[in-house]
């Protein structure tokens, strides 16, 4: 079988996304497994974050028909514009409906949540509204707008994975409209450099967010062939599930920087190259296919 998918799974330091707010206080997205709850960042933010970066969102348009939603037309669909890569629906007019060439699943952290309650306020800019209005902070609070509000934080090693369809990137089958191949290409390398490097961004907090670990490549199944196989545990990646699918032509990365606990073990059992190396070679194999 053919290899026309591309599938990673990465470990990485991250921020979470924040979920349902009660007033002036936010709570980071959280889900339940095995009996504890854990910290994550949705897998709507990480795509978001991605075709940012990647630069996939430079060409976006949008409408309103009801709702917000991406432009879409006859003149404008995913073989012409790189924004609607990821997916769309419009129903303006007639309902067309393309599903996303690459998905993405949520970061979840390897360790259970610990509250860490931050607390803040706007005190330095009700101080100064109240000096220019001849007002007086404590007696006047709320003519100057002064406004407490908590936020949870949490910042921690997740696990995510991504499968991009080869197959299916740059072709719109509601228009009979397909990319060339250099432009197919320059899509899917912009993902891959978007992950290799990835920054995010929430409440003021700037992450780097690129792999400590990452394992994955060109695949004949279309699917997160590593999303079962990654895991920490204690701080240390369990080896032998990964060792088992590294035997399917996959490859792994390792950035040596104490995060994770056994990297020694690593080095020895998986042989991982370094993530420079690993993402340079994923995109000649990238190039290799849509060259064929």
């Amino acid at each position: 079988m053919k290899n026309n998918a591309l599938t990673l799974t990465v470990i990485a330091n991250m921020t979470s996304n924040y979920g349902e707010g009660l007033g002036n206080i936010s709570s980071v997205q959280k889900v339940y497994k095995n009996g504890k709850v854990y910290a994550t960042r949705s897998r709507e933010s990480m795509k978001n974050a991605i075709c940012v970066q990647a630069g996939l969102y430079d060409d976006l348009q949008t409408s309103i028909d009801g709702a917000m939603q991406k432009l879409v037309s006859e003149n404008l669909n995913a073989s012409n514009c790189k924004a609607l890569e990821g997916g769309y629906m419009s129903t303006k007019d007639i309902t067309y409906i393309r599903n996303s060439s690459f998905y993405l699943t949520d970061a979840i952290a390897v360790n259970p949540f610990v509250n860490d309650t931050r607390f803040h306020n706007n005190l330095y800019l009700a101080q100064n509204f109240a000096k220019a209005n001849d007002l007086n902070v404590q007696k006047d609070a709320e003519k100057c707008g002064l406004m407490p509000y908590q936020y949870e934080y949490d910042k921690s090693m997740k696990i995510y994975s991504l499968t991009i369809d080869l197959e299916k990137v740059g072709i719109d089958e509601n228009f009979h409209a397909e990319a060339d191949n250099a432009e197919k290409l320059s899509r899917v390398i912009a993902i891959l450099d978007a992950v290799e490097n990835l920054s995010l961004v929430v409440k003021g907090n700037l992450d780097n967010a690129e792999p400590i670990f990452v394992a994955g490549g060109l695949s004949s199944r279309k699917t997160h062939m590593f999303e079962n196989a990654v895991a920490v545990s204690d701080r240390k990646l369990i080896i032998e599930p990964v060792k088992q699918k590294l035997n399917d032509n996959f490859s792994c990365a390792l950035l040596r920087n104490g995060e994770l606990a056994n990297e020694d073990e690593i080095v020895k059992e998986l042989s991982p190259e370094s993530v420079p190396q690993f993402f340079a070679k994923l995109r000649e194999q990238v190039k290799a296919y849509y060259s064929e």
